[in-house]
């Protein structure tokens, strides 16, 4: 894939996502549901999993409730889930996705400030950050346990614009997942995506966003260079 989309210029700020787009942990997730799921000895879809890319614990609560049925013991399953992420993280380490530091570098010469807006809970996107030694370079973060609705829902967006002091339209958003473009759309604000598990949909590409490769060719695409 090269690029696809139309250009997008130099903004006032930058949103990144957090998991899948700069930390390269989605592909540590099924694993750890697998480990749950084994542990507890329950009968659970793992076709559901897709769907769960880029959203919050309450959507992703949620879509195993409408799957498996209220009485299903979702709490015990998310609590394992998180020991066996755990579990991995301090066992295997999380490697950072290719041209995030010198991406973070170049923001910071141009003086665009950045932030995170992650559908992970803001604690443990905290301990995630400060474990790759990345959390003092941004000047705040929004984690998806502080907003009413999750991606695809623009709200976190309009959070986390708003503790930037930045007018949605002067935003750019860095996203992995189509639940994040869409909620960057919604905000009113310029995503560009960068897939890491699944492709752009049809729906996306329609859009014109534009799709990179990797985070090393962003810089160029907002006006570097």
């Amino acid at each position: 894939m090269s690029e696809i989309g139309r250009r997008v210029g130099r903004p006032r700020a930058v949103i990144f996502d957090m998991d899948g787009l700069m930390l390269d942990t989605e592909r540590l997730a099924p694993a750890a549901w697998r480990t749950a799921v084994d542990t507890l000895g329950l009968d659970f879809d793992m076709g559901l999993l897709p769907a769960m890319v880029g959203r919050n614990a309450a959507d992703c609560r949620a879509l195993v409730i409408d799957r498996h049925g209220p009485r299903f013991p979702i709490d015990d399953l998310l609590h394992a889930w998180a020991v066996a992420y755990d579990a991995i993280i301090e066992r295997d380490g999380i490697d950072l996705k290719p041209g995030l530091l010198d991406l973070l570098t170049w923001l910071e010469r141009e003086a665009i400030p950045k932030s995170v807006a992650t559908s992970t809970r803001r604690d443990r996107a905290q301990t995630k950050l400060a474990q790759t030694g990345i959390v003092e370079r941004f000047v705040a973060l929004t984690g998806g346990d502080e907003i009413a609705r999750g991606k695809p829902a623009p709200d976190i967006f309009l959070l986390a614009a708003q503790r930037m002091g930045y007018l949605p339209v002067d935003i750019v958003v860095l996203e992995d997942s189509e639940p994040g473009v869409r909620a960057a759309l919604a905000a009113g604000m310029t995503p560009i995506m960068v897939p890491d598990l699944a492709p752009p949909s049809a729906e996306i590409l329609a859009q014109g966003v534009l799709v990179l490769e990797s985070l090393a060719q962003v810089p160029e695409r907002l006006g570097g260079r």
